[in-house]
């Protein structure tokens, strides 16, 4: 190797330091020359700049010192003979790059050597006058000596000072291996190897351009701390590779514990909802009057699968202990381990954090282990209380199987489409239908007992068992069919749908079969009927001049039993994604009536009530005496309940002759023929040809006058189920009359969903939810919108139209006050916020041109927000000023006016304003009142009762003659 060529130089070079420093010195300086790196490239000289003084080195000075630019490289040509050439290679070109900066030491080394031969030559040569100049050569010689020794101390001190920096960087490289490996358990310590043994050739070859001995650095200190070095990376490797191992494992036990966690929480959650659920179901045990048996099973059945569930998470659970021997196994091993193991100095950092770890593992494991142990005992406590609770629960529910009075309406429901079913599929002939029908009109045992007894069984079994039963006695109890183009909350639009559906469950309760039927809509919401089918039978019925196909479906609403006809006509007339508002309206209502007629024609039922609503079945009526009653089917009574007379169903005569009427037999003045336009109007039918009518007339006022015998006006109740605050599914948050609070948290609520301004809290809020129609006072509303804004409340109003210039009109007011934090106008129908609205409004605004009963100020009043009405109709029969002395004061619950101007409004809207300001206590006594008012349908289905047992009794006296 040419680097070992020096070696002659080197050591000449050092018996010279041998003179003057000493043999300490000298070690110090081969030391030093040891620790010039050998491979130094041109851009890393750039970059190193001059020679820094030791001093002068900083903490990030790189790990071995670097020489500075102007160093000269020794004189090859100079070299002795036994330095052998060097070798022109890729290698040697790279050594002579990275030794191209030499310090003057060096220089130093060959002027002495130059001056060595000239002193042997002169001895032969020159002559003695020459003595003189040799003299002062030596001089010369001995100064550049003292300055080489001078640079060379220097040096020393600089090159310990870098080996002190050295050492301390090995520090830093310990300790960052040590963290390294703690947090990610992964290092390649194989490059800290590279690089150790890469440094120690680089030495090698220092020391011998530097005319250095091996031997001598063998001898070095620094070269027996790399060695050391060495080794302790060797160790490393070994260490790592362990620790990398058993960080793993650690990996995987706590992998472990925290599934093990994890499934205990599920487990605990699942007792949690299982207790829950049981708690439901122990608190039904003592209401098991009105359960009926199917929701008994369903709660047992479905208590059962919580306990199976609940024992397969324990055995789950129970398995993952199981591991727990393996787990703590893998920790003492590696606990041992790391006691025993020979493990390097060089990484303490690393084992002691990962002991910390272990520690906290097996903390944590053994703290889990027990509390898991003691989680299970306590699940198989409660398994078996569970199951012995569950034993009773079924014992309870045997004995409710055959008890008819714990049976619910909509259990009745669903055995009457079932009898009614068989027959129209022709199952059964209709003297065994009437038979089972009154059976499960009087709510008979026995067919209770049948029902369940074949419960599971094939649909030939069922009905082979309940044609065995046996019928005694007669039924004091009515059967009422209501058809109608609405019924709540499957098909709604206004106030007739909760009519329907209120006034059908308040007959139920009293005893009445009640049935419904409607246009099966293809936007109606389904998911609000229960056990919905479509028989296997298809009623045929006349429609201009055909017969068509209509499919029936049956299901249960609000628990009570509804048909739904679906026209196979090409026209598709309830396919149009809307109830009402199409052009041929008037066709595909009369096409229903006949449809709806011909179902109860056709299932042979003996019928006592045919109630029909609007002018949309009022076809009903002529339809029924013209066309059913002549072929036998007449022992109905026909009544006749129009609930917004602005809506008559006006038409062309000849539109009449679609349903199969006769135009020329009913397009007269006194029977079908309108009182104004000379058209046909279906609403005067509907009056003409019932033998009930209820509510008002607008502009039928003479043929009601012609009629009045038959002529009732019935205030309409409310569902107090489904508006009630203190249960409302809608609310933010529920509240009563006795509790007012829950009242101002939905007031907040609201505001917050619509954006309104909620600084002041003491701002009165006002409301209205209505169709925006003619009917309804639209100037009036509007006018009510400023003016409250002027009196300093805040306005909401929820409603649409459908007249396209009025929602236009309408959606103009809306983005004029769009940007106000007051004012918001909601132009759609929302269900949900329209439960909202009530709740959180103070007063509400009904300023009505004419309206036959009205719901709203009674759902108002039912949520505490005071009504502001204008007298007429049904409003004048509800709500009562508040400030009228000729009214007794326990009836005063609201504020109303006269005129239809906007300035009766605004003074009625004032004194509203006034007392919510000024008198807060006397407000809060007036919401009370209100919300105590009893606005449910017991009373006027009571009243409607004795109509229909009136007409009833009349047709069958009139029958006896």
């Amino acid at each position: 190797m040419a680097a070992c060529g020096s070696a002659a130089a080197a050591a000449e070079y050092s018996a010279l330091l041998s003179l003057r420093w000493g043999p300490r010195t000298r070690g110090r300086f081969a030391v030093s020359c040891r620790a010039r790196p050998g491979n130094v490239s041109a851009q890393q000289k750039k970059k190193r700049g001059k020679n820094i003084a030791p001093k002068q080195l900083s903490s990030n000075t790189k790990l071995l010192p670097t020489t500075g630019e102007n160093e000269q490289l020794p004189n090859t040509s100079s070299r002795t003979s036994t330095q052998p050439p060097q070798q022109n290679t890729s290698h040697e070109n790279d050594n002579d790059g990275a030794i191209g900066q030499r310090d003057v030491n060096n220089a130093a080394i060959g002027n002495e050597q130059q001056e060595r031969s000239k002193d042997n030559h002169f001895e032969s040569d020159v002559q003695l006058q020459d003595l003189g100049e040799m003299i002062q050569n030596m001089e010369k010689n001995i100064l550049l000596l003292n300055q080489a020794r001078l640079r060379a101390i220097e040096d020393v001190d600089r090159i310990l000072t870098e080996k002190e920096a050295l050492e301390k960087k090995v520090n830093i490289l310990e300790m960052k291996l040590s963290k390294t490996l703690a947090t990610k358990g992964n290092i390649n310590v194989d490059t800290i190897g590279d690089h150790l043994e890469k440094f120690t050739k680089e030495m090698l070859i220092e020391s011998a351009l530097s005319g250095g001995s091996p031997a001598h650095l063998c001898e070095s200190p620094l070269f027996t701390e790399m060695t050391v070095l060495k080794e302790e990376n060797r160790l490393l490797k070994v260490d790592a590779q362990f620790l990398k191992t058993k960080i793993t494992e650690l990996a995987e036990a706590e992998e472990f514990l925290f599934k093990l966690e994890k499934e205990r929480s599920l487990l605990d959650a699942t007792v949690r909802e299982l207790e829950s659920r049981f708690l439901v179901a122990q608190t039904d045990i003592w209401k098991v009057t009105p359960l009926q048996y199917d929701v008994w099973m369903d709660k047992v059945e479905n208590l059962q699968r919580m306990l199976e569930c609940l024992i397969n998470h324990v055995e789950k659970y129970v398995a993952l202990l199981d591991q727990h021997d393996d787990l703590q196994d893998k920790i003492d091993e590696l606990e041992s381990l790391l006691r025993e193991g020979e493990t390097s100095e060089f990484s303490p950092y690393v084992v002691e954090l990962l002991q910390k770890k272990l520690e906290a593992a097996k903390g944590r494991h053994q703290a889990g282990f027990q509390e898991t142990n003691i989680h299970v005992q306590v699940y198989r406590q409660l398994i078996e209380e569970f199951q012995e609770n569950l034993g009773k629960l079924i014992e309870e529910s045997d004995r409710l199987e055959h008890s008819a009075s714990g049976m619910s309406s909509e259990f009745w429901s669903h055995i009457l489409l079932m009898i009614d079913g068989w027959f129209l599929e022709q199952k059964i002939p209709n003297t065994d239908a009437n038979m089972l029908r009154e059976m499960a009109w009087k709510r008979d045992d026995r067919i209770c007992e049948a029902y369940f007894a074949c419960r599971g069984a094939k649909e030939s079994d069922v009905m082979e068992t309940f044609l065995k039963l046996t019928l005694s006695g007669n039924s004091s109890g009515l059967h009422v069919v209501h058809i109608a183009a609405e019924m709540a909350p499957v098909a709604k639009v206004g106030g007739l749908a909760d009519v329907v559906a209120g006034l059908g469950k308040a007959l139920q309760t009293k005893g009445h079969l009640v049935e419904i039927i409607l246009p099966k809509y293809d936007c109606m919401q389904l998911d609000q009927i229960t056990n919905l089918k479509v028989l296997d039978v298809v009623i045929k019925s006349y429609f201009d001049g055909n017969l068509f196909s209509n499919n029936v479906w049956t299901g249960t609403v609000e628990g009570l039993p509804v048909y739904f006809i679906e026209p196979q006509h090409p026209s598709k007339f309830f396919w149009r994604a809307q109830y009402y508002g199409e052009h041929d309206d008037f066709k595909r209502y009369s096409y229903f009536s006949r449809a709806a007629l011909e179902l109860l024609y056709q299932s042979g039922k003996k019928i006592d009530i045919i109630h029909c609503h609007d002018w949309q079945t009022a076809f009903v009526a002529p339809l029924y005496w013209d066309i059913y009653a002549t072929r036998g089917f007449n022992s109905a009574r026909i009544c006749f309940t129009c609930h917004n007379f602005e809506y008559q169903g006006t038409a062309p005569a000849p539109d009449l002759s679609y349903c199969g009427l006769d135009v020329e037999r009913l397009d007269r003045a006194d029977r079908m023929q309108d009182n104004a336009h000379g058209r046909i109007n279906v609403a005067k039918g509907g009056i003409v040809y019932s033998n009930i009518v209820t509510t008002g007339g607008h502009g039928l006022q003479d043929t009601l006058k012609m009629h009045s015998r038959k002529f009732v006006g019935i205030l309409n109740g409310i569902d107090t189920e489904t508006w009630n605050p203190s249960t409302d599914r809608f609310l933010a948050v529920q509240y009563s009359a006795t509790d007012l609070q829950g009242k101002a948290a939905n007031k907040t609520f609201l505001r917050k969903q619509l954006g309104l301004n909620t600084e002041d809290t003491s701002q009165p809020l006002v409301a209205c939810i209505t169709r925006l129609v003619p009917q309804k006072g639209l100037h009036l509303i509007r006018h009510a919108i400023y003016k409250t804004a002027e009196l300093g409340g805040q306005f909401v109003l929820l409603g649409s139209s459908p007249v396209p210039h009025i929602q236009r009109e309408f959606e103009g007011v809306a983005d004029q006050l769009q940007k106000n934090n007051n004012i918001r106008i909601i132009l759609k129908y929302d269900e949900a916020l329209s439960h909202c609205i009530y709740a959180a409004s103070d007063m509400f605004i009904i300023p009505s041109m004419f309206e036959p009963c009205g719901l709203t100020q009674m759902i108002a009043m039912r949520y505490g927000s005071v009504p502001i009405v204008r007298k007429t109709g049904g409003l004048s029969d509800s709500v009562f000023d508040f400030d009228d002395e000729k009214i007794p004061v326990e009836l005063r619950n609201g504020f109303t006016f006269a005129r239809t101007d906007e300035q009766d409004l605004s003074s009625c809207l004032e004194r509203a304003f006034s007392y919510y300001s000024r008198k807060p206590m006397v407000w809060k006594q007036l919401v009370q009142k209100d919300m105590q008012i009893d606005f449910g349908w017991d009373s006027p289905a009571s009243q409607y009762e004795d109509l229909y047992q009136s007409a009833v009794a009349q047709a069958r006296g009139v029958a006896q003659t």
